[in-house]
């Protein structure tokens, strides 16, 4: 079967169109996980969360063997 001049320009910008698209996927993904790894660190170095790992820790440490 031999494509038409037209079938074959489509193709090729349907195929450049949609190899844009897999970067952009990307870029949100990383700036998704960015932003969760911020969040998760705000909440890990609060006062309160801080004060329950040390309490923790204290506990594990200081448990008779």
């Amino acid at each position: 079967m031999v494509m038409s001049w037209w079938s074959r320009r489509w193709a090729r910008m349907k195929a450049a169109a949609e190899a844009g698209m897999t970067t952009a996927e990307y870029a949100v993904g990383t700036l998704a996980a960015c932003a969760l790894a911020a969040v998760l660190y705000k909440v890990v170095t609060s006062g309160a969360v801080s004060s329950a790992l040390q309490s923790l820790i204290g506990k594990a440490l200081h448990a008779p063997f």
